[in-house]
């Protein structure tokens, strides 16, 4: 195995048509490492919408059929040459642990599980109760490593969320933005405002999903419930809200929250793990997870308590410090060389083997 240098060439994997938080912060990180001179490959779904967000200097690899993709990713990241093979989400994690030529690192956007993470090098954690929490037989390196805020590209000039919804200057405006799924919590935060939210506050949720149909149907008969769909204008439209409302049964870090602090709304999540990290003294407030009819008297109270200030007063100040990119990024490629480091005499092994079958 080489010995770590200056430059790397750097293998991420995700599969996934989309791009969602997880998909985000791999571009995101993809994107900043090119930029300081690494070599960067992404291996993805063919005609995925990561392919697009990907800076010119990154390299987008697509596989056609989800058939055997451990085998496939070990012969790419073979072929690149690659030092590292970074895996995110469950699915690509699984296939990274068969890249044995290359230092195999997963990221637990979600959390922990055997079948994915086990027989990886390194673990990257995105909040501390996954590191203190991971199995202590397990192999390889772990590093806390928080998450941040990408960046979005800046949107078509457009009319204000508010303009476009029609929203009187007295009117409060909820929102929430992520996946229309399960996990999210959209169908608790819909029953919560319909059952507590005073009757001139609007609620906009942005994104797309498998329960857009459910949600539709909560939501029929209450005008002030818009389901607004994929947008690219997110930074514009969190500028927009009064109110930030996060109500998922899962989130290990949710960046939807990250990037309503980085816009100074007032923010009510539910008390998943990583929220319960993330705004721990923070001028946020918490609720229990699964509950709806508490989610909607908590709305309410936030909404009569900001209701009697003027709109510029609502805004909110939040350390975030501990979520800066630039300290992510040198921390993560410090892990990456730490890891090679680590792993190098089953590397040896994995070059031996090589040699023996070109002779």
């Amino acid at each position: 195995m080489r010995a770590p240098s200056k430059t790397l060439t750097l293998v991420h994997v995700v599969f996934s048509s989309r791009l969602a938080g997880g998909e985000l912060h791999c571009v995101d990180l993809a994107n900043a490492q090119a930029a300081l001179g690494h070599r960067v490959h992404v291996i993805g779904v063919a005609g995925s919408a990561v392919e697009g967000a990907l800076a010119p200097s990154v390299r987008f690899h697509g596989l056609k059929l989800p058939l055997l993709r451990g085998l496939r990713v070990a012969a790419l990241a073979r072929r690149l040459g690659a030092d590292v093979c970074h895996g995110h989400l469950g699915p690509a994690c699984k296939a990274v642990a068969h890249a044995g030529s290359a230092a195999r690192i997963g990221t637990l956007h979600v959390g922990y599980k055997a079948h994915h993470h086990a027989h990886l090098d390194g673990l990257v954690c995105v909040n501390r109760a996954q590191h203190d929490s991971l199995p202590e037989n397990r192999e390889g390196l772990a590093r806390l490593i928080y998450n941040w805020a990408p960046e979005r590209a800046a949107a078509p000039a457009a009319a204000g969320l508010r303009a476009e919804l029609g929203l009187a200057p007295g009117q409060l405006l909820v929102g929430s933005v992520g996946r229309l799924q399960q996990a999210k919590g959209m169908d608790l935060l819909v029953a919560g405002f319909k059952a507590h939210a005073p009757a001139d506050a609007v609620l906009a949720i942005l994104g797309e999903g498998p329960d857009r149909a459910l949600l539709e149907q909560l939501a029929a008969g209450d005008p002030r419930i818009r389901l607004l769909g994929f947008r690219r204008d997110v930074d514009r439209a969190l500028q927009a809200f009064d109110l930030f409302v996060s109500a998922s049964r899962e989130e290990a870090f949710p960046l939807a929250i990250l990037e309503a602090m980085r816009a100074g709304r007032p923010v009510l999540a539910t008390a998943t793990q990583g929220p319960v990290e993330m705004l721990a003294g923070q001028p946020a407030r918490l609720v229990p997870v699964g509950d709806a009819d508490g989610l909607g008297r908590a709305l309410a109270e936030e909404v009569a308590r900001l209701r009697p200030l003027p709109r510029e007063q609502r805004s909110v100040r939040y350390a975030t410090a501990a979520y800066d990119r630039g300290h992510a990024v040198d921390r993560t490629l410090a892990f990456y060389r730490d890891v090679m480091l680590y792993r190098a005499p089953q590397a040896q092994h994995y070059e031996d083997e090589d040699e023996a079958f070109a002779s």
